[in-house]
């Protein structure tokens, strides 16, 4: 008869909620056996070597009976979660050998699993949530149990509050006598419930209207109210009571609480809730002393403080002037300490005194030692060379810590965009009070930085191909390294930019490289850029290009960017050179006036910007960028001993539907524009400011002008702006600038040989549908204003072109910036009297 062994069914009853049953042992307690076999029974598809190597018992070792090793074993195999029973018996005893009996019945698996109740679309995505995979599950108690309450608490939080969710198995018998269930959820949803009313009692010193508006994430039904439903979140409703608590706090109340809170249901649909609350009496701040503050004076964090004597007592803004944990770079007392190297400081406010409702303070602060980075690190960078990111810390080992540069750190490596600008982490470990020592490490998640632009279609008369490769992340060293593409090498941070464009009447071809640390040991950006385009015109016998009437244009520059120290490091100046050469062949159209010919562009722009936006690139929500140029050609009239007077007076007189005086106008101005002559000024700013959690609002200003230094000379047909639409230039023959104005058509807000002035104002409502590594979306409203003027003596700032809509961005680190905007212009074209209406405006790779 086997012997079931007594110590081991107290194991499995510790590690299993199982029932096991099974004789008991008489045998003697803790002798010695050698274990001679062990046979595998009961209900189970597995080898029974797999179970003997996997159980740790090894036939022919000395083992205890019962013991230690057993009970590891039977541990073990609780431990898989592959069975629902576990039985051993010890089989027989000769002399000192034992022979083992395993009991097994493996765990169902799930066969086929129906969900039953929700829409179709969203099966799969429960099945996936729940990891409910057919043959790869094995079906638990655990298993029924958790899918009931992720289901259950998913459609509460969608406002269903009456969901209930119903768990079935059946057992299924098949051919290969495998344990295997169907499981049925059926899911009912009910009826949305929504909170009809939010009542509060026991308030006099505050009205409901005030605290339901405390209440953030919990509305009462309201018809007008579009981004809060009113539905019932359990645990937003629990941290919403706390903002009820802290508005009274706010108000000088700092005793109010909630005597309880219960909900009444109305009917299926709707819910009242009821509050009841205990105000207490207001009170006031009295005299505020800090003790143990050595560093810096009384004075100092007073105004950090700025709360007077006599002011109306607020718990939640002085908890916000003492540490601000809404804001990391707030001006609260604890940043002031850890930005001067104080991380193992503390304050906390002591109530000392609150006679006749007069709350006396003591501010105790420990400053402790200044605290200093010993080991910094970086993580997650497989494919970023580590210097890259090194160059960029502003915590070094040994440098004196300062949560600023903390802040600082995270904002610059996600501004390079070769990382997750949601996932950046710093990590503070290792902290040492006796030394004043602190480890730093940065988790990074890289994501893509290089993008493709592969397009086709139809347009001017035939077919354009576009073929664009943008690679953010280049390592020019490794060009010849065969080893190092993966697809391409990369890793040191540098840019480098390919695009090719043709069709039969215009081929544009570009290069562009940017190295951002010259040298490697300053922040010093190096780029250069080559271009040459072809544009043929039409010829209307032969419905083809004729390309003996040609214009092209073949450009070259190099600039430095350089990061200023003064007045702050957010400061960056750049000085590029750039030369273009314009060669028309026969090419008379009248956007120039002359058809054979050259000209040429020698020209030096200065630029100063200042870029301190917050860690996401793509979507910043906080900070501001803008920046301020000047492009500068040489002032040629200064020297060339050309009477340009006299050549403008003579072209004045002449007759440009006469052909002889049509040659010789094209004859003078070939002369005027051989060598280009003026200045460009340009500005733009933008600024994001976060409203409340991710919802940003963005205002812009751009002004641009294009002035001559020889009136007589004139402004330049090149180098001009032109506003409305999409703000996308495709291919840029004389180095015109389009300007967005969403609501009008392409270029329509501008003269036809472009505008010498314009100005921009626009302001933009955006929140994230996703900020996810493989891709970023958000939607956008946007209200814009802008004019073109041909020259200075039509500026009028507020004569302005009106527009309002709303847009999609979709970011993909492969293809770059997609989006849609609907934009409706209030006014009307130039030369129309009827407003331009409502215009759709695709954009592709355009700034965020």
């Amino acid at each position: 008869m086997k012997t079931y062994i007594k110590s081991l069914l107290l194991a499995c009853i510790f590690i299993s909620t199982s029932v096991v049953t099974a004789q008991q042992s008489d045998f003697n307690q803790g002798k010695r056996y050698i274990l001679e076999d062990i046979k595998i029974t009961g209900n189970t598809n597995f080898n029974p070597g797999t179970i003997i190597s996997f159980s740790r018992l090894k036939i022919g070792e000395e083992i205890v009976i019962p013991g230690e090793q057993i009970s590891n074993a039977i541990k073990k195999m609780w431990d898989s979660n592959l069975f629902s029973s576990i039985d051993v018996y010890l089989a027989k005893v000769e002399g000192n050998k034992a022979y083992l009996e395993i009991n097994l019945i493996d765990l169902p698996e799930l066969n086929n699993i129906e969900i039953q109740g929700v829409k179709k679309g969203k099966i799969e995505e429960l099945k996936k949530d729940n990891n409910l995979v057919s043959g790869q599950v094995k079906v638990t108690e655990n298993l029924i149990t958790t899918t009931r309450n992720y289901i259950t608490n998913k459609y509460k939080k969608q406002g269903f509050l009456n969901t209930k969710v119903t768990v079935n198995t059946k057992e299924v018998v098949d051919s290969i006598e495998k344990s295997r269930v169907d499981m049925l959820v059926y899911v009912d949803k009910g009826q949305k419930v929504k909170i009809n009313k939010i009542i509060f009692n026991g308030n006099e010193q505050l009205s409901d209207r005030k605290l339901r508006r405390a209440m953030k994430n919990t509305k009462q039904k309201n018809p007008i109210r579009v981004l809060k439903r009113s539905k019932y979140i359990k645990e937003d409703y629990k941290e919403d009571l706390v903002s009820v608590i802290d508005k009274y706090k706010e108000n000088g109340y700092r005793d109010a609480r909630i005597l309880s809170d219960s909900i009444v249901y109305k009917n299926d649909r709707t819910i009242t809730l009821y509050i009841d609350v205990e105000e207490g009496e207001q009170y006031k701040f009295g005299k505020i002393e800090f003790v143990g503050n050595t560093v810096f004076s009384d004075a100092r964090l007073q105004s950090i403080l700025k709360i007077e004597e006599g002011s109306t007592y607020n718990g939640v803004e002085l908890r916000k002037r003492i540490a601000d944990e809404t804001k990391p770079d707030a001006i609260d007392i604890t940043n002031l300490y850890q930005d001067n190297g104080y991380l193992f400081s503390t304050i906390n406010p002591v109530e000392t005194s609150a006679e006749g409702n007069v709350i006396d303070l003591e501010i105790r602060i420990s400053e402790g030692k200044p605290a200093y980075f010993n080991n910094v690190s970086v993580s997650g960078n497989d494919k970023t060379n580590d210097h890259v990111i090194y160059r960029e810390l502003r915590t070094k080992p040994g440098a004196l810590y300062r949560k600023s540069d903390v802040i600082r750190t995270i904002r610059e490596l996600g501004q390079l965009g070769f990382f997750d600008a949601q996932q950046l982490t710093p990590n503070m470990k290792n902290f040492n009070t006796q030394d004043g020592t602190v480890d730093i490490e940065y988790q990074v998640v890289e994501r893509g930085s290089s993008q493709i632009e592969l397009q086709g279609g139809y347009g001017g008369g035939g077919f354009i191909g576009t073929l664009g490769l943008s690679f953010n992340n280049f390592a020019i060293k490794d060009i010849f390294k065969k080893e190092a593409y993966k697809p391409i090498p990369s890793g040191d941070g540098q840019s480098l930019a390919l695009r090719l464009q043709a069709s039969r009447f215009f081929q544009t071809y570009s290069f562009s490289f940017s190295e951002p640390w010259l040298g490697g040991k300053r922040p010093v950006q190096f780029s250069t850029s080559l271009s040459h385009t072809k544009q043929f015109l039409f010829d209307p016998i032969s419905r083809r290009a004729d390309r003996d009437r040609r214009f092209n244009i073949t450009g070259i520059s190099v600039g430095l960017a350089k990061r200023l120290k003064v007045p702050d490091d957010y400061f960056q100046l750049s000085q590029a050179l750039s030369f273009q050469h314009y060669n028309l062949k026969n090419y008379n159209t009248g956007l120039f006036t002359f058809g054979d010919g050259y000209s040429n562009n020698l020209s030096y722009t200065i630029g100063l910007s200042r870029n301190n936006l917050f860690t996401d690139p793509i979507y910043p929500m906080g900070g501001s960028n803008f920046q301020i140029s000047a492009k500068l050609s040489i002032p040629y009239s200064l020297f060339n001993d050309v009477d340009y007077k006299a050549l403008k007076d003579e072209r004045d007189q002449l007759d440009p539907t006469d052909i002889d005086d049509a040659t010789r106008i094209g004859e003078i101005d070939q002369e005027r524009y051989k060598w280009l002559e003026f200045y460009k000024i340009k500005f733009k700013g933008d600024w994001y400011n976060r409203i409340w959690d991710k919802l940003v609002f963005k205002t812009g200003l751009e002004f641009g002008f294009l002035g001559a230094y020889n009136q007589d000379r004139g402004v330049i047909p090149f180098e001009r702006f032109f506003l409305g639409g999409d703000g996308l230039g495709n291919f840029a023959l004389d180095g015109r600038e389009v300007i967005q104005l969403r609501g009008y058509p392409n270029q329509s807000l501008s003269s036809q040989d472009g505008g010498s002035i314009y100005n921009k104002f626009s302001l933009e409502l955006r929140y994230p549908i996703t900020l996810g590594a493989q891709a970023k979306i958000y939607g956008l409203g946007f209200m814009e204003a802008g004019a073109s003027y041909d020259n200075f003596r039509d500026f009028d700032p507020f004569k302005l072109n009106r527009s309002a809509g709303f847009g999609l961005r979709i970011f993909m680190p492969a293809f770059g910036l997609l989006g849609i905007d609907f934009g409706h212009g209030f006014d009307a074209l130039p030369g129309q009297t009827v407003k331009s209406g409502w215009q759709t405006h695709f954009i592709i790779g355009q700034q965020f």
